[in-house]
């Protein structure tokens, strides 16, 4: 462990002025992720700012009756909340398919859409990773890659997002609202949070130095049945082959998204379009332009399966 200095921040535009102050340092609320990545060395701030204190631990109707989620709301009181139960349902059974209960009793909203990649390469600093290190390559191409992105990839990168709330969270049209060092807000669109790879993967949201998340807020409800199907190589604290999140009216039509197959969550709504004619025809368009590797293009296969199997449910 590398020595660090720390602090707590006595509001989010503290918080986000202390970080930007110092190019070394983090945020840190739950630690599920940044604590084992400064285990191996793999993030080492000079400094931590503790956000646990700022009061962002509130779930909230909104003026247009949707629902504000605090940044620190811990994942197991988010999946439990009786309103996101019931008018949420897809991001309940999402949070519940990921990791542990003791990891969602800590694990935070804002930290589970900001968690870092699971990749097998980024975890080992022996191995080149551009996410790691920008700039020494991508271990993954033509290495083990099973795991590996099938679409929205790059040749400095083919990993995946881990997350399963942020998939949900995608095809609820969430809103991430965020403060930043001077103290302005602002809202970003779920669908611009994430970045794809492209030269740049260790740039992995269109955060700023020092902005902080504060917030996650959902729209009005959209009704219909919601599922999470989670494709994975053990019942339990696994991360996903393929996921699957949708929102299924009662003609057919409704919305998608993707997860274990790209950078970030991934939803195209053009797509959608195609619901009424079958998983199939969603998934060539979903899935148009997929560029998977030898070891992982059973994925293609495995997402159109888990889409009808999820359209099937939903209309039984």
């Amino acid at each position: 462990m590398k020595p660090f200095t720390y602090e707590r921040a006595r509001s989010p535009a503290e918080a986000a002025a202390a970080v930007a102050a110092n190019p070394n340092a983090k945020f840190i609320a739950g630690g599920t992720n940044l604590l084992d990545l400064m285990k191996l060395q793999i993030e080492a701030p000079t400094h931590l700012v503790d956000v646990n204190g700022l009061a962002l631990d509130k779930i909230e109707a909104t003026a247009q009756g949707g629902l504000r989620i605090g940044a620190l709301v811990r994942n197991t009181a988010l999946a439990g909340d009786e309103q996101v139960r019931r008018d949420y349902g897809v991001l309940s059974r999402a949070l519940l398919s990921g990791a542990s209960g003791q990891l969602r009793n800590k694990a935070t909203t804002a930290g589970n859409l900001l968690q870092r990649t699971r990749c097998p390469y980024f975890y080992d600093t022996d191995q080149p990773c551009n996410k790691r290190q920008p700039g020494s390559g991508c271990s993954a191409i033509g290495g083990v890659n099973r795991q590996h992105a099938i679409i929205g990839t790059s040749q400095a990168c083919i990993a995946t997002h881990p997350s399963d709330m942020a998939v949900a969270m995608r095809v609820l049209d969430a809103a991430v609202e965020t403060v930043r060092p001077d103290g302005r807000t602002r809202v970003i669109p779920i669908a611009d949070f994430h970045r794809l790879p492209g030269s740049t993967p260790h740039i992995e949201t269109t955060l700023e130095r020092g902005e902080l998340v504060t917030a996650v807020t959902l729209p009005t409800p959209v009704g219909g049945t919601h599922i999470y199907r989670k494709v994975r190589d053990r019942a339990s604290y696994a991360f996903a082959l393929v996921s699957v999140a949708a929102i299924v009216q009662r003609d057919g039509s409704g919305r998608v998204a993707l997860g274990g197959v790209a950078h970030k969550p991934w939803r195209m709504e053009a797509a959608e379009a195609a619901m009424p004619q079958g998983a199939k025809a969603v998934a060539t368009r979903l899935l148009a332009g997929a560029q998977p590797t030898q070891n992982n293009a059973f994925k293609v296969l495995l997402a159109e399966r888990t889409l009808a199997a999820v359209l099937t449910q939903a209309r039984s």
